[in-house]
């Protein structure tokens, strides 16, 4: 792990039992959300996909599918490595998603996407909920410290491993607030990051070669009227 003097690591107390004694933000305070995925259409409105490297041109056709009766989007994981990016550039907000793999056969390992919040347009600077086959998700990326890119990795400073395996769903809520990022998973926070220059940014999905579906994609602003 990278650290940081200007990056803080938050060490959360353990939590006691595995029950989700922690609701959502979106089920304890449901109004004011912004549903991300109700209005895209076919056609994926108000999103776009983009590179994460240049080395990884975008291919075609997209690997994207929203299925317009669930609202329920597929990435099937056959386009190569790339982001779906919300276009709306936002400060401090909560973003849920809620994710499952589609279960290989044979394969408990290797599964992997990933949610990011406050990302630049280009992924230059990015914050990362891992999106793996479980238990483990915590924060990683390259995020601004001193106005200088700064690469973070908290995998080992999660305080509970509660990700489900392949087939089951889980929902992710990351925190934007100040300096701040915190990854909650199906039922309490696991890992915050503090020291956070980056400001402002944008959401996104990953797609990394495998079958994934997103339900449940929403933002609520915390900013300031």
């Amino acid at each position: 792990m990278c650290s940081f003097p200007a990056i803080a690591i938050v060490l959360l107390p353990l939590l006691s039992g595995r029950s989700d004694d922690t609701p959502s933000a979106l089920r304890a305070q449901p109004d004011g959300w912004v549903d991300l995925l109700a209005n895209a259409g076919p056609g994926l409105k108000g999103w776009t996909r983009a590179t994460l490297k240049a080395s990884d041109p975008l291919k075609s056709p997209s690997q994207w599918l929203l299925d317009p009766k669930t609202k329920v989007l597929l990435c099937q994981g056959d386009g190569g490595h790339e982001w779906l990016r919300w276009d709306d550039e936002l400060t401090d907000f909560v973003f849920h998603v809620e994710w499952r793999f589609t279960p290989v056969e044979g394969k408990t390992k290797g599964y992997n996407s990933g949610v990011y919040a406050r990302n630049s347009s280009d992924a230059k600077i990015w914050h990362q909920a891992q999106v793996g086959p479980g238990p483990k998700a915590f924060l990683f990326g390259e995020t601004l410290q001193k106005a200088r890119p700064s690469r973070f990795n908290l995998a080992k400073d999660t305080v509970e491993d509660r990700v489900k395996p392949p087939g089951e769903w889980n929902a992710f809520e990351l925190t934007c607030l100040g300096d701040e990022i915190r990854l909650w998973v199906n039922g309490a926070t696991v890992c915050v990051l503090k020291g956070v220059d980056a400001d402002r940014g944008f959401v996104g999905l990953e797609a990394e070669g495998w079958r994934i579906e997103f339900r449940e994609v929403k933002v609520k602003s915390l900013a300031n009227p």
